[in-house]
């Protein structure tokens, strides 16, 4: 039976782990064993955290919109309900843009909205 050689599977396989932990601290970028276990985590907490940040901006558009509402005394909820009431269809990334960078038409918004 002839001898069979594994090659450099093995290193390739090592240095694919090592390269995605070239930036992580001390032996978490060195040693291969610690450096899969932390890049496995790492890539775990990328995924979640995508959808975190999609929460996080959408609490963010909430806090301007209703920053911008209260200085016309409306609350949040209540721009929200009148607005759909109303039947305008704004989503609320387009209103908490006119809130922090157009407040004429913001202003305008909640008071058609109001009425």
């Amino acid at each position: 039976m002839t001898r069979i050689k594994r090659g450099n599977t093995a290193r390739k396989r090592r240095k694919k782990f090592l390269k995605l932990a070239k930036s992580f601290k001390g032996s978490h970028s060195v040693l291969f064993r610690t450096a899969k276990q932390q890049v496995l985590k790492a890539l775990k907490y990328s995924y979640f955290g995508r959808k975190q940040k999609k929460r996080n901006v959408r609490k963010l558009w909430i806090i301007r919109i209703n920053a911008a509402a209260r200085l016309y005394s409306i609350s949040y909820n209540q721009l929200i309900c009148n607005l759909k009431s109303k039947n305008i269809s704004l989503n609320r990334k387009m209103l908490a843009y006119l809130a922090t960078a157009d407040i004429f038409t913001f202003s305008k918004i909640v008071s058609n909205v109001t009425l």
